[in-house]
C-alpha cells in the first residue's frame, strides 16, 4: 500500500475505532484481574478516580473514538515512519510508551511526574502498566495491520461490528446504570478511617452512659 496516499479521514476513523475496541478490552479485563473496585477505594486513589458505578465511567468508552481520532491526526504526518515500514508498528508502540505513559506532561499515575507528585503507591501505580503498555501495544499491532492490509475485509466488519457493540452497551449503562449514593472521597473516609467514626460515636455513648448512670429527678 502507498502510505503516502494514505488519506487523513480514512486514519483518523481506523485509530477511533481501533483505540475504542482495545481500550475497552483491556479495560475490562484489567478491572476483573486488578479489582479497580477495591483498589479505587485506597488512600490516594480515593480522591483521585471515579468510583466504577459512577456514570462518567460507565459513559467512559463512549469518549475514546475522539481520543482516537485525536491519535489519527497525530499519526498522519508520521505515516510514512509509522506505516510505511515492516516494522512501524514497533515504532508506534514505543512512541505511545514513552510519550503517552511513562513521560507525558500531566501527573498521571504511572508516568515520571505522577511518581513525584502524587500520593498514589508506587505499586499501584506500576501495576497499572499491566493495561495500559498492553493496550498500547494491541492499538499499534492492529491498527498497522488494518492500515497496510485493506483488503481484509473480515478485519473491517469484526472491527466496526465490536466498536457498534460497544457503543451501544455504554450508553445503555450510562443512561440505565445504578446512580451513586455516596462521593468516592466519603467512601474511602469511611473505610480507612474508621477512627473517624469512633470519635463520632464516642461522645453520643458518653452522653448515653451519663444519662442512663445518674439518678432520676423525681
Amino acid at each position: 500500500m502507498d502510505v503516502i496516499a494514505l488519506r487523513r479521514r480514512e486514519l483518523v476513523i481506523k485509530a477511533a475505532v481501533v483505540h475504542t475496541v482495545t481500550y475497552f478490552v483491556a479495560g475490562v479485563c484489567a478491572s476483573l484481574a486488578l479489582d479497580y473496585a477495591h483498589a479505587f477505594n485506597e488512600p490516594g486513589l480515593a480522591g483521585y478516580m471515579r468510583g466504577l458505578d459512577d456514570g462518567l465511567v460507565r459513559a467512559g468508552p463512549l469518549f475514546q473514538p475522539l481520543r482516537g481520532a485525536l491519535f489519527g491526526l497525530a499519526f498522519h504526518p508520521l505515516r510514512e515512519v509509522l506505516f510505511g515500514r515492516p516494522r512501524g508498528w514497533a515504532v508506534l508502540w514505543l512512541v505511545l510508551v514513552v510519550v503517552g505513559i511513562v513521560g507525558p506532561f500531566g501527573a498521571a499515575p504511572g508516568s515520571l511526574e505522577g511518581l513525584v507528585y502524587t500520593t498514589v503507591s508506587v505499586r499501584r501505580q506500576l501495576l497499572g502498566f499491566l493495561e495500559i503498555v498492553p493496550q498500547a501495544l494491541a492499538l499499534s499491532i492492529v491498527l498497522f495491520i488494518w492500515v497496510t492490509r485493506p483488503e481484509r475485509r473480515w478485519l473491517s466488519w469484526t472491527l466496526g461490528s465490536t466498536f457498534a457493540v460497544i457503543m451501544l452497551l455504554c450508553t445503555l449503562g450510562a443512561v440505565v446504570g445504578p446512580e451513586k449514593t455516596q462521593s468516592r472521597g466519603e467512601i474511602g473516609a469511611l473505610r480507612y478511617r474508621p477512627q473517624a467514626m469512633n470519635s463520632a460515636i464516642e461522645p453520643k455513648t458518653a452522653l448515653n452512659t451519663m444519662a442512663g448512670n445518674s439518678p432520676r429527678v423525681r
